[in-house]
């Protein structure tokens, strides 16, 4: 590969780093065609990008970018794949999902909403992680919770207070 392909390929990695909010390193290494073919699609289907990338050149790519990736350089040995998703626990899904098969890919580390997690242990709190569409949902369920309450209140309030006054009406008469 050139100077010129190096950098290239820099520019394009900073670029996809500077985009994305959640990004996942892993290590597929072991893999199969087969099987690297089914994770792929896997991916395709949660709508997370899978990438092979090499490791000199992600790090230059992460010290270009105007992020702070913290420690998560420090993971990059061996082979290393990104995954790239607008949701930040569907990479941690689609891993555990496929792990059911097979002993990988496993997590070298993530970088989700500016919040770095280092290591494979960290994939099931990942995977619990709320995307911001269900947390708005979660949060709006809540906000319409009291509300819910005092009409409810309100209208078996109106019902009793409306069979006081029938049965009042009817002693008096």
């Amino acid at each position: 590969m050139t100077r010129e392909e190096k950098s290239q390929v820099i520019e394009e990695l900073t670029a996809q780093l500077t985009e994305n909010a959640n990004i996942y390193l892993t290590d597929i290494s072991g893999l199969n065609a087969g099987a690297t073919s089914n994770l792929r699609r896997a991916c395709f289907k949660a709508n997370v990008r899978l990438a092979v990338v090499k490791n000199t050149l992600l790090e230059k790519a992460m010290e270009a970018s105007d992020r702070e990736f913290g420690e998560l350089p420090t993971t990059l040995k061996g082979n290393t794949s990104v995954m790239y998703s607008e949701t930040g626990n569907a990479p941690a899904k689609v891993i555990k999902t496929f792990r059911k098969k097979s002993d990988k890919p496993l997590l070298k580390g993530a970088f989700i909403e500016e919040t770095v997690y280092l290591g494979d242990d960290q994939l099931d709190m990942l995977v619990d992680i709320k995307s911001k569409e269900e947390l708005i949902g979660d949060i709006i369920g809540l906000l319409q919770s009291p509300a819910k309450n005092v009409i409810s209140a309100l209208k078996s309030g109106g019902g009793t207070i409306s069979g006081i006054l029938k049965t009042l009406s009817q002693k008096e008469g």
